[in-house]
């Protein structure tokens, strides 16, 4: 069997390479072809899984233009397979149809029967037939030319539910009703799974074809190394025609430049003896390359002015602190450099670069150009449940309501009809199949040999070459990515500074580079205590400001603690609680175990990082570095089918039990591991938050103007555009709607004013904003609404935007006149048409009676253009209840019914964790001052008083405390009613 699909022929195949494989052991075959569609997706995957079933595997490809097969490409090796990955990357790259023939060295061609070549065959090309061309062949020419036949079956289904759920996807593929599926664009019932012996059994008449099938077949071998953690496909040495020896040398030169940069002229013998050990892991890793590639990344993020972060299990390495990689020091805070690596370690190491969102794409072309056999990691979208039951009811001919209904299992119907159930039945069965190719967020690969070893690439929107395997068949063959990713936090702090320097020139150099004296600045220390980390990098959502109130920590070390335990894993198990009061409260601190005393003293007991996960299975219970490692990746859901974690977990209670621990702590130690390994983060990987952190917040506490500015301008945060003005303007800002004469593309700061940015404006068009800025950057500014009408292109339609939103004010202050002139200039012309001075004429004089004028409308205006009011939302309301309370004063009436006013900027929903789970939920508002006002709405409120999007919501019940954190119960809940525009 020459041509067999699993789920990786994507929206044709259905089944799965184990599946596949299954079957094979079932039929008692020793060897099994995966050729997928234009697709080496499931290559690698697929010799691992057939190796494990003792099953030897050939690797090809079924080489299509759409669904019309032009050949079929089997690799008679490692090299054959390299050039079949070849040939469909160079198609699929430059996107062009895959050709009638081609030419290959270690390949066998099979050519369909009906489609084959009018010449010569090469020794590795034949011609395939079907079973059912048999009749075809007797009475075909090829009948005399038997040495050049071979069986050509096409394995695509096992039975008719597998050949119904072809069918529908490739119905979704194409969009299409079932009953409107061209046949062209699905395979037949002829293309079912067919065993050796009845292909035998049907070829009998012609040996000689079965022969050159099995010759073909035992011609064909393909291997891979695999799950050699001691061993990399990765580039294996960094400088240019050097050796191990040279890259040694650079290593070591680099480190001591960077002893001298971190430590000055005197390291301790600590930092020296950490800098060798480390040294000598890496060594015998063969990690060399791969600190000296991510050092090269960073350093040209260097020369370039790009904001970066080195975080992740890497930045518990000394060697990475001193190559500037990371910019967390392991020894002040005691990282653990195991979890990082270790010589038992069987994961690769782990390195994950922030940029500013808008240099990323610059450091990606970057390492393609340094790098030439770089690829972007691929990975596969799969198909979920309730959208492949909308797409079944879809092809289907469902109507809309079912679909939906369908679709929500709460709203399900209970008497379904026999359609229904079709729809239910083949979403389950497609559920999770992989969809299509895309591209892993982060991923860069780097091999010593050319990716096409290992697979085919294609060229996704971003433009760089990308593999169709993804990150865990990269990892099972030692291909250990480079994680590059974009964040817009770096973006704000590099904008933020910029900015200080053209608004505050006169303000001291700021080296946000050098982050160790912020950890003492008494400012910093206020905000951290007191919440009051609006727009502040990972420690602004309301949950995080919570948590900074309740631990009232403001060192450096507090904060890390607090990146890690604000984790769903720490907080579900309970133990983010109870850390909050062993560290408020001293004398509450208890131990499970006086050993777990002595491995977790610094988190009192409490379980806080990755580390603590592998510090407690080696020093508690005994397990091997290795054996803890698995089990900290055990957590993890997409591991636990990888690896020996039930084999580690049961080590972990017999060693317990020999310990002579009793068995109900063994018990607690391991709940604690097992809530909350899969979400806790490595310790460096918080220290390097709370790094980037603390270099927001110092520019928050010096300048708020200029970093609420730069947060704008990088799209925001956790909230919205208007939440961050609303906090500029709390800090001082005098906000001012875009401008033709003072706005620029993007919001900008004079002094105290905030001029918001022409992006901002939701229907202004790209191209009439370039025109006027250009115009205006050119000629000057504009000294009337008929000159800006003589120098810019522009509609009436967009004209009118900027009238609305006030943007000539320094021109004409009355928008209503604007308006009467526009119309009356361009007439009946679609848009304006610029002269030169010389052709310009003086337009006639217009005479309009005075109009009136009602501030309610300038707020409508705003709230249609911007999305949002620049007056306060309070000044919208007619009549705000009397008797209510402001934020500020809550901690004087906790356990006391309250009324309060708030303007509503977050909703968080979530399900108790019951039994039976229901729905309630947290929001987030600010009063007319400003101040935040945190609320929980338990079910019962929940389902009865919905949130009605943004406006001011009157709020009722009952004031709640915990360390230091106040909130609102709500028991009642109104949206209050905006003034009548209408009646404006």
């Amino acid at each position: 069997m020459l041509n067999n699909h699993s789920t990786y022929s994507f929206t044709y195949g259905c089944l799965s390479p184990k599946e596949m494989l299954d079957w094979a052991v079932e039929s008692g075959l020793h060897e099994l072809v995966l050729t997928d569609i234009n697709s080496t997706a499931a290559g690698i995957e697929f010799v691992r899984l057939a190796k494990e079933a003792n099953i030897r595997p050939i690797l090809g490809i079924d080489f299509r233009n759409g669904t019309d097969q032009q050949f079929v490409g089997l690799a008679m090796n490692n090299e054959g397979y390299a050039e079949l990955n070849k040939f469909l990357s160079k198609h699929q790259m430059n996107g062009n149809p895959i050709p009638a023939e081609a030419e290959f060295s270690h390949c066998f061609v099979i050519y369909p029967f009906l489609k084959a070549p009018n010449r010569k065959l090469h020794e590795n090309e034949f011609v395939g037939v079907h079973p059912s061309q048999l009749i075809k062949l007797k009475f075909s020419e090829w009948k005399n030319r038997t040495d050049k036949l071979v069986i050509l079956h096409t394995n695509t289904f096992r039975n008719k539910r597998d050949y119904n759920t072809h069918r529908l996807l490739r119905a979704i593929d194409q969009n299409v009703l079932l009953s409107k599926l061209p046949e062209s664009e699905q395979a037949t019932l002829k293309d079912t799974y067919t065993t050796p012996s009845e292909l035998e059994s049907a070829f009998e008449e012609f040996p000689k074809i079965i022969e050159n099938t099995r010759r073909v077949l035992e011609q064909c071998s393909i291997d891979f190394e695999f799950k050699n953690y001691h061993k990399t496909q990765n580039q294996s040495i960094w400088t240019p025609n050097g050796t191990m020896a040279d890259d040694r040398e650079k290593i070591h030169s680099l480190c001591r430049e960077g002893l001298q940069y971190r430590y000055g002229n005197n390291p301790s013998k600590e930092v020296l003896d950490r800098v060798d050990k480390e040294l000598e892991v890496l060594e015998k890793r063969g990690f060399y390359s791969y600190f000296l590639i991510n050092w090269d990344i960073v350093n040209y993020a260097r020369r370039n002015n790009y904001f970066y972060v080195g975080r992740g299990s890497g930045a518990n390495s000394l060697v990475a602190y001193l190559l500037r990689i990371t910019d967390v020091d392991p020894i002040e805070l005691d990282l653990y450099f195991e979890r990082f690596m270790n010589m038992r370690r069987q994961s690769p190491p782990d390195f994950d670069v922030d940029f500013s969102w808008r240099d990323r794409q610059d450091v990606t072309r970057y390492i393609f150009e340094r790098y030439p056999k770089a690829a972007l990691l691929g990975s596969h979208t799969t198909f979920k449940y309730r959208a492949v039951t909308r797409e079944l009811g879809k092809v289907l001919g469902l109507p809309s309501r079912d679909i939906d209904e369908l679709s929500s299992p709460p709203n399900r119907p209970h008497n379904l009809d026999d359609m229904q159930k079709l729809v239910l039945k083949y979403g389950k069965l497609i559920e999770n199949f992989p969809h299509n190719m895309t591209i892993h967020s982060s991923g860069i690969l780097i091999p010593q040999q050319e990716v096409y070893q290992f697979g085919a690439t294609f060229l996704p929107p971003k433009g760089f070459p990308t593999t169709h395997f993804d990150m865990y068949s990269a990892e099972d063959v030692g291909l250990y990515k480079f994680d590059i990713l974009g964040q817009r936090g770096l973006g704000k702090i590099k904008d933020a500074v910029e900015i200080v320097k053209k608004n505050q020139p006169e303000a001291s150099e700021i080296d946000i580079h050098h982050p160790r004296p912020f950890y003492h600045d008494e400012k910093i220390k206020a905000l951290l205590r007191e919440g009051k980390t609006m727009a502040c990098f990972y420690v602004e959502s309301p949950a995080m400001r919570g948590l900074l109130k309740k631990l009232r920590g403001d060192t450096y070390r507090s904060l890390v603690a607090a990146s890690s335990i604000i984790r769903p894993g720490v907080a579900k198990s309970g133990m983010m609680t109870e850390y909050i009061k062993r560290f408020r409260q001293p004398e509450t601190r208890k131990y499970t175990h006086p050993k777990l005393a002595e491995i977790l003293s610094e988190t009192y007991g409490v379980m806080v990082y990755q580390e603590d996960v592998l510090k407690v299975a080696h020093f508690f219970a005994g397990l091997t570095l290795e054996e803890s490692d698995i089990l900290r990746r055990g957590m993890s859901w997409k591991f636990k089918e990888r690896n020996r974690f039930n084999e580690v977990r049961d080590k972990f209670f017999s060693n317990c039990n020999s310990f002579g621990y009793d068995p109900a702590i063994s018990q607690e130690v391991w709940r604690q591991i097992e809530s909350f390994g899969n979400f806790a983060f490595a310790k460096g990987h918080s220290a390097s938050y709370a790094v980037e952190s603390y270099q927001s917040l110092y520019l928050k506490a010096y300048f708020p103007l200029e970093y609420m500015v730069a947060t704008i301008n990088n799209g925001g945060g956790f909230y919205s555009v208007e939440t961050y003005v609303n906090e500029a303007r709390l800090h001082g800002g005098i906000i001012e709607a875009p401008c033709v004469n003072r706005s620029a593309i993007e919001t900008s700061i004079d002094g105290t004013h905030i001029f918001l940015g022409f992006n901002l404006m939701q229907e202004l068009e790209e191209k009439v904003i370039g025109r006027m800025m250009m115009e205006r950057n050119r000629n000057g500014t504009f000294e009337s609404l008929q000159n800006f009408l003589d120098r810019v292109e522009i509609s009436l339609d967009q004209l009118v935007i900027l009238i609305r939103i006030n943007a000539f004010r320094t021109l004409n202050p009355d928008k209503k006149k604007l308006l009467w002139e526009a119309h009356f200039i361009l007439g009946g012309a679609k848009k304006s048409a610029p002269v030169s001075d010389l052709f310009r004429t003086t337009p006639k004089k217009l005479e309009i009676p005075k109009l009136e004028y009602n501030q309610h409308e300038k707020a409508v205006d705003e709230i249609e253009i911007l999305g949002f009011p620049l007056t306060s939302p309070f000044d919208l309301v007619p009549q705000l209840p009397q008797g209510t309370i402001l934020a500020k004063d809550m901690e004087n009436y906790i356990g006391k019914e309250v009324s309060m006013c708030g303007y509503l900027i977050h909703v968080r929903n979530l399900n108790t964790r019951s039994k039976n789970p229901q729905h309630m939920q947290f929001g987030c508002f600010f009063d007319i001052e400003g101040n935040f006002i945190d609320s929980v709405h338990f079910p019962q409120v929940a389902a009865k008083y919905k949130f009605q999007g943004r406006g001011v919501y009157l709020l009722k019940g009952q004031i709640l405390e915990d360390f230091d954190f106040v909130n609102l119960e709500v028991t009642y809940m109104e949206r209050l009613p905006y003034v009548d525009f209408h009646e404006v």
